[in-house]
This record gives C-alpha cells, sequence and structure tokens, in this order.
C-alpha cells in the first residue's frame, strides 16, 4: 500500500511533511520524486489497451467478457494475456453479460402418471 496520497493529505492540511515522512519511514525525496514523476511504459500501454477495450465493449453493446475481448484485441493486432485485459476490464468497471438461466415454468408432480407408460399399473384388489 502506498502512503504518498497520505502524505499529500497531510500537506494539504498544512502539516510538516518532514515530519510525516519521517512517521510513515518514507523519505521526502521518494515523496517528491513520485509526485512529478511521468507515468512508466506499462502504465502508458496500460491507458492505450484500456481505451480499445472500451470500444471493443461498447461495439459488442456490453456483451463481451474478458476471453472475446482478447480475441477481438489479438485480430487486431494488440498483444497482451487475457489475465491483463481482464485486470483492465475490472478497472474500468466493465464485465460481460451472462446467458440468461431457462426458467421452469411446470413443476412437474412427482405422484402423476407419467405418458412413456414406466410407471408400473396398480394391483387390482
Amino acid at each position: 500500500m502506498t502512503v504518498h496520497p497520505f502524505i499529500a493529505a497531510e500537506k494539504q492540511g498544512g502539516h510538516n511533511v518532514k515530519k510525516v515522512c519521517a512517521l510513515l519511514k518514507v523519505s521526502r525525496a521518494a515523496f517528491y520524486a513520485r509526485r512529478t514523476a511521468v507515468p512508466g511504459p506499462r502504465a502508458v500501454r496500460d491507458a492505450e489497451l484500456s481505451e480499445k477495450i472500451a470500444e471493443v465493449h461498447t461495439s459488442s453493446r456490453g456483451t463481451y467478457g474478458a476471453p472475446r475481448i482478447h480475441a477481438a484485441l489479438q485480430e487486431e493486432g494488440a498483444a497482451c494475456g487475457r489475465r491483463r485485459v481482464a485486470r483492465l476490464m475490472r478497472a474500468a468497471g466493465l464485465s460481460g453479460q451472462h446467458r440468461r438461466r431457462r426458467h421452469l415454468t411446470t413443476v412437474p408432480d412427482p405422484r402423476a402418471i407419467s405418458s412413456s407408460g414406466t410407471s408400473s399399473p396398480t394391483p387390482p384388489g
């Protein structure tokens, strides 16, 4: 878990950054370097993939899940794994639609005589 958002909130509250960093055992240099740092190549690629995933998801009317979106991205030539697609979909709040279950409208009576004739006739008497 990163403590940098907490330190930034404390700084906004007017507290001393040096004391907060010492309390949380984080160097001030690391805190300020992270604030001004540019995103890494993985974060940039994730942002690009997230846009493509959102496009494919909307073009499928929200029905495609991670496996189908992964297949569609592979056809477009985007090199990524299915689990990465699933992770980015979760982060974006996207999910595929499941087929509806078939609802049983009639509950058969177990005491009824079946039409196939498998039940034995009652003995006379």
